[in-house]
């Protein structure tokens, strides 16, 4: 008996879940895209369950007159593939299915910010409440140590090594790695704990670092919403304004410091070093080069 696109797509979360041990981010990117080809599929009278070709040629057709960027449309077919295959290897399809093919990858250079920007983003914070504190915070800290908006979010307060100024940051893959960061975030971290505190009226109880308004750990749409704000106060383009383009900056100003590809790669925690590449080429010790060729340090 042939089963719903909805019974498909949540056993196929759970393989991707469960089997194949990814994390909850990827198999929502997944979810999402889905979604998304479901919703196409009923408006244009398709069977969603059916992936033919010339249906996902207009699918993204359809995503790019959305303008949805690039790497956006790669991360839905990417999903509505591997969906594909899961239903082969789950006996749902025969052997040899057609497999959803990656659209191009656009080469478009990253955005980034000059660091007289990333200034004025952080001058737009300063103020005597806790947000104020928190907001700049969380921004040096993307700004200084190049890190992802998810690995911010998932920050603790015993991520922090304030003695030996290192951050210990889950990234992706459930990998751990150490980012050093200088001795001005150091100060600007003892600042916010302080607040931190006086916020939390002493409760010591809540282990993440930045929190909202509601007391509970910053998610990436409230970081995204930081960004956004404080940016426009410093009066920054809105197209440059998402968490990513700080760490994107970071990784630009590091290079053409002297940074070596291989300690980038490190530091920005990349698996493959084809992906540091996009930022440019040249090696030595994470810490002493970083102390070397931060543009803030």
């Amino acid at each position: 008996m042939p089963v719903s696109f909805e019974t498909s797509r949540a056993a196929f979360e759970d393989y991707i879940l469960l089997e194949r041990g990814q994390s909850k981010n990827t198999a929502e990117t997944y979810r999402r895209g889905l979604e998304l080809w479901r919703a196409y599929c009923e408006e244009a009278g398709l069977d969603p369950l059916d992936v033919a070709q010339e249906a996902l040629s207009s699918f993204i057709r359809a995503l790019k007159s959305q303008r949805r960027a690039s790497s956006s449309i790669q991360l839905i077919v990417a999903g509505l593939r591997s969906w594909v295959k899961f239903r082969v290897l789950n006996g749902d399809l025969p052997m040899g299915t057609w497999i959803p093919v990656l659209p191009a990858k656009s080469k478009k250079l990253p955005k980034i910010l000059t660091e007289g920007e990333i200034q004025r983003i952080l001058n737009a914070c300063d103020g005597p409440s806790y947000y104020d504190c928190r907001d700049r915070t969380a921004l040096e800290t993307l700004a200084n140590c190049g890190i992802r908006a998810s690995e911010l979010c998932g920050l603790k307060v015993g991520s922090l090594n304030l003695d030996d100024k290192n951050l210990i940051v889950l990234g992706k893959g459930s990998k751990e790695r150490q980012v050093p960061f200088a001795e001005d975030l150091k100060r600007q971290f003892q600042v916010y704990l302080q607040k931190r505190q006086e916020f939390l009226d002493g409760d010591e109880t809540e282990k993440m670092l930045f929190l909202s308004s509601r007391r509970e750990p910053l998610s990436r749409v409230d970081l995204w919403r930081i960004v956004q704000k404080r940016g426009k106060m410093a009066s920054v383009p809105e197209e440059r304004l998402f968490p990513h383009v700080l760490r994107h900056s970071i990784a630009t100003h590091l290079l053409r410091r002297g940074m070596d590809l291989r300690t980038l790669q490190e530091f920005l925690g990349h698996s493959s070093i084809a992906t540091t590449e996009k930022y440019l080429h040249f090696d030595l010790e994470l810490r002493d080069v970083y102390d070397r060729a931060h543009p803030r340090a």
